[in-house]
């Protein structure tokens, strides 16, 4: 069945290809206001739909210049050349054109003084997605990160992307950054943000994207409009704790057949991470019993090396071929962990202590490689693409434990050693493929995508006794699992008089396989469902928009959470896949309202369902403490956002964001007998950004950022608020060929904050203090034509993120 539907689509598919085209020529001639010609300038020709790249000239010694085999379409041609104003003039090309004369102006002042005027930020709504423009704004200096962290509702919690309380799905040009949290923060601090034009926040994302995972971020690259190259070479030096280094290159070249985008950085760092933690046992009549109270101290060291590479190829007027890849190499990652435990009695008087001290190995490979084709067919915004992916992923790791026992007095009285070994691998095969038409007045798209994933992990674990190691089967073991996903998707976009709607439906069947070899225990499951997403805006006037979405995603569990072994702090506390875990489905609702285009209120509700969690279970009997992956039985969330952006005076810029929530999840507190526990909070959020231009011309800029998160929940826990003050300063030299930044975050020093889990038999909690206060100081310096703009991307497969 699967394999007729797949036919069918693509028999659709090809069904609506248009491949006969009418050639035509268009010539014409670049003069100056003398009416003398202008030789060697820049002629360029950009589809009217997209302003993507057609084609380029440089005009002759005459100032004349030859297109040939020219589709019928609509264009922009745009002329450019050094001193002189740039042009542009929409054209019809349906027959043979000549343009005759077309008079550029010289730019007035062009070697005298140049002002620069320096555009704030704009967000617009879409009648899918809120859009932050930033091309070419305040945000254009400094790089990507700076952006994220910056855009409207968009939160960082360390290096995790939040919005709404929940993580997100990040798309670079629609295709997904297939890269776990702290390595998209490290490629995307070393991307450049003028090379971004926009950020897409999508709450409910449409049926051409996965669905699985919550809202959906866009980062739009500009467009790579005109020939040559252009390169850089940065580095920035960070002090917190301990210092860290990083230092990359990027390098664009485009000429009328090739569009090439290349980037290597290498960071090396060195970070620590203090986490206060507590646990009190508890006896049946409800009383503490036993307190022990534990330091944990984790150095990590780490030399991280990550390549891009985007090579596309222009076969024909009409045909595209791409090539990307991804790559990361993260060589013997090692973490040391001390961590000291003092166990008290319900008198507060201390019974014992225990050392416990590890060390850790990683060895990581994540490489992804991405092909594609892409034809434009006969009518304008019409096209067909095909997407072919695969993805390797390695990792291993060694962890060698002792833990010593003292009594009160300090005498030694025992000691416990063991080590641990484990491997996983997972190969990723995707196909896709889409098309795009407008049918009569109504946007059309639609596409199929299949994925093959195979994993396979083990653990072995072994007991250390006078210098002896011996295999301990029960605590060892290879997982295996296979998870098949076939999906389709339609969607249609309409605007009429003073509406707009746009409807889609996205089907997956998923066949998933794991089974533990030690345990000899098969868990197989297939399932079919259906996603469908429904959007609708009214615009009774300029100053007035109203819109209403829905939209059905699911959640997948990590390869790693269905990885039943274990990562041990101590023998008492440790962290534990489940190999149980099932997939959750969510209902997402909101009615957003725009006043005059600057001015958001947006309602939403949003059902969870059962998604899996990390939840923090003690044992009051044997004295252990694991965090586990589990499936919660409910979970809710609403709110209303509220959001303004303005010029406050010509050099200060503000944005405002407000979101008031309540959130509430039900898990079963397994330790607790078996019963449902209810975790709750209320509260009301608060960012706010400022920008500043400090000299008129541009070339010194800063900015201010403060963020106050309220009470909130994670898993089992409930966090105490924090706040984050930041500020950045940025100047460019030499004529903008160079870029100097310093950064100061967390400068009160009040992002971290306490995690309690306090409920019936259940009261435990830590304070984790990672390197969240730090001064980094950046350098880029800019070569060869810097100024042209680029368009990167990354690659697709939506399962690489659960990596």
């Amino acid at each position: 069945m699967k394999k007729t539907l797949l036919f069918s689509v693509l028999s659709f598919l090809f069904f609506f290809s248009e491949n006969i085209y009418s050639q035509h020529k268009v010539h014409g001639k670049i003069v100056d206001e003398n009416a003398a010609p202008v030789p060697y300038a820049t002629v360029l020709l950009l589809t009217q739909s997209d302003s993507v790249f057609y084609k380029g000239s440089i005009s002759g010694n005459a100032g004349e210049f030859n297109f040939t085999d020219i589709a019928s379409n609509k264009y922009i041609l745009k002329v450019s050349f050094v001193g002189y104003e740039d042009f542009s003039a929409e054209i019809n090309v349906q027959q043979d054109l000549n343009l005759n004369d077309i008079t550029i102006k010289e730019a007035v002042g062009a070697l005298n003084e140049i002002n620069i005027s320096v555009k704030n930020p704009s967000v617009t709504r879409g009648v899918d997605r809120l859009i932050f423009n930033v091309h070419n704004t305040s945000l254009s200096t400094g790089n990507t990160w700076n952006i994220i962290k910056k855009t409207p509702g968009v939160l960082v919690m360390e290096d995790e992307i939040i919005i709404r309380n929940s993580s997100v799905v990040v798309y670079l040009n629609d295709r997904k950054v297939q890269l776990s949290a702290s390595e998209l923060r490290e490629l995307l601090e070393n991307y450049d943000a003028s090379n971004i034009k926009s950020v897409e926040v999508m709450m409910n994302p449409p049926a051409k994207y996965e669905a699985e995972g919550g809202a959906v971020l866009n980062i739009i690259t500009s467009k790579n409009i005109s020939l040559g190259y252009k390169g850089n070479v940065n580095g920035s030096y960070t002090q917190a704790v301990f210092p860290k280094y990083s230092i990359g290159t990027s390098h664009f070249y485009k000429n009328e057949k090739i569009n090439f985008f290349g980037n290597y950085s290498y960071n090396s760092r060195k970070e620590f991470k203090d986490d206060d933690n507590f646990v009190n046992f508890i006896n049946d009549e409800g009383a503490i019993f036993s307190k022990w109270i534990t330091d944990f101290d984790r150095t990590t060291k780490s030399e991280a090396h990550q390549a891009n590479i985007v090579l596309d190829y222009k076969l024909g007027e009409n045909d595209e071929l791409g090539f990307s890849s991804n790559l990361l190499f993260s060589p013997d990652k090692n973490f040391h962990n001390q961590v000291v435990t003092e166990i008290y009695n319900e008198a507060d008087e201390i019974q014992s202590f225990f050392n416990t001290e590890s060390f850790l190995i990683n060895d990581q490979r994540n490489l992804g490689f991405n092909l594609n084709y892409k034809h434009r067919l006969g009518k304008e915004g019409a096209h067909i693409s095909a997407n072919a992916h695969y993805t390797n992923f390695d990792e291993n790791q060694m962890q060698d434990v002792l833990t010593e026992f003292f009594d009160p007095s300090g005498n030694a009285n025992g000691e416990n050693s063991f080590f641990t070994n484990s491997n996983q691998q997972v190969n990723i095969y995707t196909a896709q493929i889409d098309f795009v038409s407008p049918i009569e007045s109504v946007s059309f798209e639609m596409g199929a995508k299949t994925s093959f994933i195979k994993s396979e992990s083990g653990m072995d674990y072994f007991e250390n006794e006078n210098n002896v190691s011996t295999l301990v089967p029960e605590l060892s073991d290879n997982f295996l699992y296979d998870e098949n996903v076939f999906a389709t998707y339609i969607s249609g976009e309409k605007s009429w008089e003073k509406w707009s709607a746009k409807i889609g439906l996205r089907a997956e069947y998923t066949n998933r396989e794991g089974f533990s070899v030690a345990l000899n225990q098969l868990d197989k499951r297939s399932f079919t469902d259906l996603f469908p997403t429904a959007y609708l805006q009214y615009n009774p006037s300029e100053n007035h928009s109203f819109t209403l979405d829905y939209g059905r995603r699911i959640m997948r569990p990590r390869y790693e959470s269905l990885n039943p072994f274990r990562y041990y702090l101590n023998e008492f506390n440790y962290n534990s896949g489940n190999p149980n875990l099932e997939s959750a489905k969510s209902h997402n609702f909101n009615l957003n309202y725009t006043l005059q285009g600057s001015y958001f209120f947006d309602l939403y509700y949003r059902d969870n369902g059962h998604y899996p969690s990390n939840l923090v279970f003690q044992d009051n009997e044997d004295f252990t403490i694991r965090t586990v992956y589990a499936n919660v039985l409910e979970s809710t969330s609403y709110g209303l956002d509220i959001a303004h952006g303005r010029s406050v005076t010509d050099f200060w810029y503000l944005y405002v964001y407000v979101s008031a929530f309540s959130e509430e999840e039900v898990f079963l507190a397994v330790e607790s007998g078996n019963e449902a526990v209810s975790n709750s909070t209320k509260g009301i959020f608060v960012q706010i950004y400022n920008s500043f231009s400090i000299l008129k011309n541009g070339t010194f800029s800063g900015d201010l950022s403060f963020v106050r998160w309220p009470k909130f929940i994670l898993g089992s826990y409930q966090i105490d608020p924090k706040t984050t003050l930041s500020v950045g300063l940025r100047k460019t030299l030499w004529d903008k060929r160079a870029e100097l930044t310093l950064n100061f975050e967390d400068i009160l020093n009040m992002t971290n904050s306490e995690l309690v889990s306090k409920y019936k038999n259940q009261y435990n909690g830590y304070f984790a203090k990672p390197e969240t206060q730090y001064v980094r100081i950046g350098f880029k310096y800019n070569f060869g034509n810097f100024r042209l703009q680029d368009n990167d991307r990354s690659i697709e497969a939506a399962e690489r993120d659960r990596l």
